[in-house]
């Protein structure tokens, strides 16, 4: 059991690394349709998008199988899953992430489900524009919450 959470811990760490540099590409992609007025950047914004809130929840997936034991099942478990990382485990963790982060990730999952259904003409360019420039800020406060959580996983094992 310690050394899966210890695992954990540095994918954590490591996934993190990977999620920022998608979210620098989604700013440049924004800076580069402003500078040349052309929408076409804005395929690759939103595959970023995509790309940032995925690895999010790949780690909240992570941590819901090999900390919690349950990952949710159904037709919303996308949003069960955002929900139980804000949750504490009694006797088993505390939230992973703060209400506040949860909430500003909702609106990521969202925009993750449009861009697997929806073809990329009808995305809505302001939305766009908002969450690339959201993100920088909900990422910071991210990356506090999940290495603190991370912290916590390798304190865990110590502890035993």
């Amino acid at each position: 059991m310690s050394q899966r959470l210890l695992q954990l811990a540095i994918h954590i760490r490591q996934e993190l690394i990977d999620i920022d540099y998608t979210l620098m590409r989604a700013m440049s992609g924004l800076e580069k349709a402003r500078q040349n007025n052309d929408d076409l950047y804005l395929d690759g914004i939103a595959l970023n998008l995509h790309g940032f809130y995925s690895g999010i929840e790949r780690l909240f997936e992570r941590i819901a199988v090999h900390v919690d034991g349950l990952l949710p099942q159904g037709a919303n478990w996308h949003h069960a899953l955002l929900m139980q990382m804000a949750d504490e485990v009694l006797n088993v963790r505390p939230a992973v992430i703060s209400e506040e982060v949860r909430q500003w990730l909702d609106d990521y999952r969202g925009f993750r489900h449009i861009v697997r259904n929806v073809y990329t003409y009808k995305f809505d360019p302001s939305r766009m524009e908002r969450l690339t420039l959201n993100a920088p800020n909900l990422f910071d406060q991210l990356k506090k919450e999940m290495s603190a959580f991370a912290d916590f996983l390798e304190s865990s094992i110590e502890d035993t």
